[in-house]
Formats: structure tokens, C-alpha cells, sequence
């Protein structure tokens, strides 16, 4: 992509109102605008983070088993009273009515409907184990949106449901879960704890919140300092071998780690010094087992080996990709901007024309960027007019893992300048070089 043709609406200033640094580098990077309290245009830059972390949750959402689906973002009032939630759950939800005055809502979850689809088809154990995922917008309107999409009211959510026959089954399809958020968390180059976590309004007795540490995190947690060393379980784990995923979840959880709304301090202090951690934390996965809360209520039962009839397992599994964003950005910044993990970056490489309208410099960055481009790399070719210092900003910036400058006095050497967003280490190399290190 040429930045000439690109729209990257860059701010030279911070805006007044940006309160953390994900939202501050968020706005001016380009990459979104806010509409109205809590709501937000994603930009083009944005956009495709967005998308790459989509990507990466939808590959090891399949990889565990489930299911991809598609479920509306407007939901009727009924689904809610027949679990008795919808008088429960407080003004964070929309409510609305239809021109027929039917009563609607604006989703903030989808249990109940996911729930009424599960008993409409399945009927029978021999349908089970059953997972459904889907990737939707949900609204709750917070009543101090803030932070921007870290604490918005319109957001991405990617919410998966798990079916099971008994509480055995509906165990393993949670170590699915918990192994499958370890493995994408660690793909966006972040370190998530699993931590003991309050249930809330979603009801059950099992849950974890997948939490990576940060300094601008919501609240506080504690956990052993060990977690930061374990290893991520890697593709080729079995996610069928029920044994293999009770020992990982099984390390996993095997030392102390909880949220503040669960910390056991005789617990935490009995942990040696020099091992316990306590730290500002960001939510970015939240798991949950609630047994038959939502079946019951809503009579989704299936027959079971024994020919009776019970009320299914059910679980639920979320991630937020909008927050997750805002999360990785928190995590992996410098004082000039961004610094994007290769997994999600927007584009992989920037080429900076230093001297744009000089011919040698133009035909450089043209062929460096048509080959890249032919080698499946994603570039952005900063082609504008505006001064080198200018595109050095930008470029810092919008973090781009590596940046190739271009320039008059390297070129009358061979040679272009290499630059490592991570770091900023820097080597003058030959263009065919620079094209064979990011093409690998």
C-alpha cells in the first residue's frame, strides 16, 4: 500500500481527553475515532490489527474444535425471562421495542440465545460434545465508558458456548478452552495468566480470567512469579486427549494466581518472598462453567446414554478483540509509539523514500516495493512529500516491526538502511538483502 493512497489520519498532538496510552496512540496513530461516548470508528490502520487478531482467535478456536457461527445482535426480550435475566442483569443493557412494541434488546451476551438454537436440533448425547463460536459487535452501555476501546460500550466480542452430556465432558471442552487461550494470547506476543476469577452475572462456579500484567491495568492481582517462565503449550498439543489437557490446565493452575475480587492473602503470603508478584492486570480472556444454570431455566435437555433425559453442560468463553488491542498496545509501547508484534502488525515493513522525487531513491523504493509486495510481504510505501523527520515520526509511530530507509547516501553505496522497530537496531544492507531477511 502506498501511503499516498492510504488514509492514515495522523494526529501531531495528544488529544486532551486520552487518559491512558493505548488510547492516546490509538487516536493518533489513525487508527480510530470516536462517534459519541464509548463508541468508535475503526479506521483502515485499525482495521487491519483488528482483523489480524480475529485471525489468530479463529485459527485456534477451530484448532480446539469449535465451530463457527453467526448470531444476531438483537435479541428478544423473552429468551431473557426465561433464564430471569432480563430483569436482572441492570441498566448495562439496551433495551429497546420494535414498531410492533415488541420488547428487544441490544446483546451484551448471548447464553440465553445460543441456549433456545442448542434445544431447537440437539436431542441426544450422541450430538455431544458440541462447541459454537462466533465473532459479533455487543453493546453494554457502562456508565462511564472510558479509555477508550479498552473500556467501551459498543465492542467486538468473540464468545464461544460449550455442550456436554455430564460435568466430566463439559471439564474437558474448559481444558479445550483454557489450552486454546493460553496458545492465542502467546501468538500476539503477550504472557497471560490464567487466574481464579468472580463469576458475575454469567452465573457458575469455575471460572478463570486470562490477565496480562501492565501498569495502566484496571486492578490489581496476585499471582506466583514462576507463571512468567512457564511455556505455552504448542500446536501439535491433542486437544482429544482429555489426560494431556488435564496436565497442562493442571501446571497451569498449579500455583497461586487470583483476581483481587479473589485474593486469599494467607494464601498469597505463604508463597516465599522473592517468588510473589502483585501487579496492575488487564482482562483479556474470560472462561466459565455453569453447569445447567441456563439448560434448566430453559429446558435444553438431551437423552443421555442411560436413556434418561437431563438438562445439558454449558460453558462459555470470551475474548474481546477490540480490547485486546488497546491490551497489546499497553503492553508493547515506547515513548515514539507503538511497537506491533509481527503476528498482528497492520503491514510487516515501511520503506521510507527519503528523497521523494529524486529518481535514484524513487526506483529503489519502487523495486523494493514491488518485490516485497510479488513475496506476499505487507508494505507500506511511505511515498508523501513530507520531510524525512516527518516520515521517521509516522513511522515510529504506527510501529511497524521494520522499517527499510532509503536515502541518496546510502544508495551511492549499494546499501539501504535496515531498522528493527523492537529495539531500533539499525545495519546498512543491499536492497536484495533487505528483500530475502523480510521475504523469509
Amino acid at each position: 500500500m502506498r501511503l499516498s493512497r492510504y488514509f492514515l489520519p495522523i494526529l501531531r498532538d495528544t488529544p486532551k481527553d486520552a487518559e491512558i496510552v493505548s488510547h492516546r496512540l490509538m487516536l493518533r496513530a489513525g487508527m480510530i475515532r470516536q462517534e459519541s461516548a464509548g463508541i468508535y470508528a475503526w479506521l483502515p490502520l485499525g482495521y487491519r490489527v483488528l482483523n489480524k487478531v480475529c485471525r489468530i482467535i479463529r485459527e485456534e478456536q477451530n484448532r480446539a474444535g469449535a465451530i463457527e457461527m453467526l448470531m444476531p445482535t438483537i435479541q428478544s426480550a423473552d429468551l431473557w425471562r426465561e433464564s430471569g435475566r432480563y430483569d436482572d442483569y441492570g441498566k448495562e443493557m439496551l433495551r429497546i421495542q420494535d414498531r410492533h412494541e415488541r420488547e428487544m434488546l441490544y446483546g451484551p451476551t448471548n447464553e440465553e440465545m445460543i441456549t433456545e438454537i442448542f434445544r431447537a436440533y440437539v436431542k441426544s448425547y450422541k450430538n455431544l460434545p458440541l462447541n459454537l463460536y462466533h465473532l459479533q459487535w455487543k453493546f453494554r452501555d457502562e456508565v462511564r465508558p472510558r479509555f477508550g476501546v479498552y473500556r467501551s460500550r459498543e465492542f467486538l466480542m468473540k464468545d464461544a458456548y460449550s455442550f456436554d452430556v455430564d460435568a466430566a465432558g463439559a471439564k474437558h471442552s474448559y481444558n479445550k478452552m483454557f489450552v486454546a487461550y493460553l496458545r492465542t494470547f502467546a501468538r500476539m506476543g503477550l504472557k497471560a495468566i490464567p487466574m481464579v476469577a468472580d463469576t458475575g452475572p454469567i452465573g457458575g462456579n469455575l471460572s478463570h480470567e486470562f490477565i496480562i500484567l501492565a501498569s495502566t491495568g484496571e486492578s490489581e492481582v496476585f499471582c506466583h512469579k514462576d507463571y512468567l517462565d512457564f511455556s505455552v503449550p504448542s500446536e501439535q498439543v491433542n486437544f482429544d486427549d482429555g489426560s494431556e489437557l488435564e496436565a497442562l490446565v493442571g501446571k497451569w493452575t498449579s500455583l497461586y494466581a487470583a483476581t483481587s475480587e479473589k485474593h486469599d492473602a494467607a494464601a498469597f503470603g505463604a508463597i516465599p518472598g522473592d517468588k510473589r508478584m502483585s501487579a496492575r492486570g488487564i482482562e483479556v480472556g474470560h472462561i466459565f462453567y455453569f453447569g445447567t444454570k441456563y439448560s434448566e431455566a430453559m429446558k435444553a435437555n438431551v437423552q443421555t446414554p442411560d436413556g434418561q433425559t437431563a438438562p445439558v453442560h454449558m460453558g462459555s468463553y470470551g475474548i474481546g478483540p477490540t480490547r485486546l488491542v488497546a491490551a497489546i498496545i499497553e503492553a508493547s509501547h515506547d515513548d515514539s509509539g507503538i511497537v506491533w508484534p509481527e503476528a498482528i502488525a497492520p503491514f510487516k515493513v515501511g520503506i521510507l523514500n527519503l528523497k521523494q522525487g529524486d529518481g535514484t531513491t524513487d526506483a529503489a523504493c519502487e523495486k523494493l516495493y514491488q518485490e516485497l509486495s510479488a513475496r506476499g510481504v505487507e508494505v507500506l510505501y511511505d511515498d508523501t512529500d513530507d520531510r524525512a523527520g516527518a516520515k521517521f515520526a509516522t513511522a515510529d509511530l504506527i510501529g511497524l516491526p521494520y522499517q527499510i530507509l532509503v536515502g541518496p547516501k546510502g544508495l551511492a553505496e549499494g546499501k539501504v538502511e535496515l531498522k528493527q522497530r523492537a529495539g531500533g537496531a539499525r545495519e546498512m544492507i543491499t536492497p536484495e538483502d533487505a528483500v530475502k531477511r523480510l521475504a523469509a
